[in-house]
């Protein structure tokens, strides 16, 4: 008869075994999120810094994106823009004919999430939609809007910064 480990051992080790799996899965499930969103932003993006500063919360921001083409964001309206408020996203693209458009709201200083918003085609390479911003613990939040179209010739992006404030309540 073989002889047995001590009651207390024993019964110690599932527990810590367990623990160790439940870590582990823990651990593949966080680098999986990072894999699924690192594949969802979109590595064929062929990205275009904004040609001018420009501030959304005066109106629609405008930026060249090479050989004619222009690449247009518009919150379809003018003043503070507030965390949880509905946005109307205008997205149009001159020079080029665009097939879809997506804009994608990206906390710049915290990681907020991704904020991801396909537009619908309204026409003449047109796209609208509604967004919105995730609410921060911060009074002010700064925020990056990428928008990236897929055209016949590939993906084309740009993106704009603005900052968003809490409604006083």
């Amino acid at each position: 008869m073989a002889p047995s480990a001590p009651a207390g051992r024993a019964a110690s080790r599932p527990p810590l075994l367990r623990l160790l799996i439940v870590t582990t899965l823990l651990t593949l499930g966080v680098m999986l999120g990072y894999l699924v969103r690192h594949s969802l932003d979109g590595d064929d993006v062929q990205w275009t810094p904004p040609s001018t500063p420009c501030d959304l919360q005066a109106g629609p921001c405008r930026t060249e994106l090479g050989e004619g083409v222009t690449l247009t964001l518009d919150l379809a309206g003018k003043g503070p823009i507030h965390a949880l408020t509905v946005l109307p996203l205008e997205v149009q693209l001159a020079g080029a004919p665009a097939e879809a458009a997506v804009v994608t709201f990206v906390g710049r200083d915290m990681d907020m999430g991704l904020h991801r918003f396909s537009l619908a085609a309204a026409g003449g390479g047109v796209f609208r939609g509604d967004g919105q911003v995730a609410l921060c613990s911060e009074a002010a939040m700064r925020w990056r809007a990428r928008v990236v179209v897929d055209t016949p010739g590939g993906r084309l992006g740009s993106w704009f910064d603005f900052e968003v404030t809490r409604k006083a309540t």
